[in-house]
């Protein structure tokens, strides 16, 4: 774990990045799943406070000498993924996952867009050319119909998107000059009992039923959450909004890959152009005729 948060370099913080989001891939699916015991609040709640106690047990010293500004970054920053988390979770309940997926990874148009307004300039035309043949990859490899009825679960799906750019916008503020790990404990624990409390409030709430619910429970906590949510402000250290942004694009290319292998989904033609189209984009959206983006240290 030292060194992750000694990365130093925006092609470490590029890789960890790009784990964190294979990682966090397979939620959809597993959190689709587990919702047909457990609601939307609920298991976000179990879910993230389960994450939250296991990193106590390595970080639980360092997390009780915490710097009151840190805490309130990490507060901010799991407020904001919470509210993601929620438009997620509903937008599952109401659609496929392979449509959440595409909805919510929308948020690679909006944190360029949403980044040139904040700072009063245009994004680069690498940047552009690389969110628009992206963008056309993840429809690809999601949008098994070609098209997306705009009831009330896509556009649930739309505001997920928008909402994840705004997270990606506010950790890339918070996350330089501090204990970036710190950042995504907090992170983790305000999700957990943000959720909780929401369940009480609207829900029911109840622990997992059976070996089976359980299981996915606990890989959601350690896989999606402990190291997928916990490492994003880390890796998001040393990287830009926009290429942040960009870089959530492997999340579908990932769970179509994984799908394939393990569900034995098809993947098919349209899925291998989608995947060749998104890493294409990601290549592209990194002018090599211009200096790399200078990130706070």
């Amino acid at each position: 774990m030292k060194k992750l948060e000694g990365i130093k370099t925006e092609r470490g913080a590029e890789i960890l990045l790009i784990l964190v989001l294979v990682a966090r891939s397979t939620s959809f699916v597993m959190s689709k799943v587990t919702m047909n015991a457990m609601n939307p609040f609920n298991l976000l709640g179990v879910r993230f406070l389960l994450a939250f106690l296991l990193l106590c047990i390595p970080f639980g010293k360092r997390l009780v000498k915490i710097k009151k500004q840190t805490l309130l970054k990490g507060l901010l920053v799991g407020l904001a993924f919470f509210c993601v988390m929620t438009a997620e979770l509903f937008t599952l309940r109401l659609t496929a996952s392979s449509t959440s997926s595409f909805l919510e990874n929308m948020a690679i148009v909006f944190v360029p867009i949403f980044e040139a307004v904040l700072l009063h300039r245009l994004p680069a035309k690498y940047s552009v050319a690389g969110v628009l043949i992206s963008m056309t990859g993840i429809g690809f490899l999601t949008l098994e119909g070609g098209r997306i009825a705009l009831r009330t679960g896509e556009l649930i799906g739309i505001l997920s998107g928008i909402l994840y750019a705004v997270a990606i916008i506010i950790t890339d503020r918070l996350s330089h000059n501090d204990d970036s790990l710190l950042i995504g404990m907090v992170q983790v624990g305000t999700i957990g009992a943000l959720g909780m409390i929401a369940s009480f409030l609207f829900e029911q709430p109840t622990l997992p039923q059976g070996q089976t619910s359980w299981l996915m429970v606990i890989y959601l906590a350690v896989v999606c959450t402990g190291f997928g949510f916990t490492l994003q402000p880390v890796a998001q250290s040393r990287l830009t909004a926009e290429r942040a942004g960009l870089l959530i694009a492997v999340s579908p290319v990932s769970s179509a890959i994984m799908g394939s292998i393990f569900l034995k989904e098809h993947l098919g033609i349209s899925g291998m152009i989608g995947a060749i189209l998104v890493v294409g984009g990601i290549i592209i959206s990194k002018d090599p005729f211009h200096k790399k983006a200078q990130v706070s240290s």
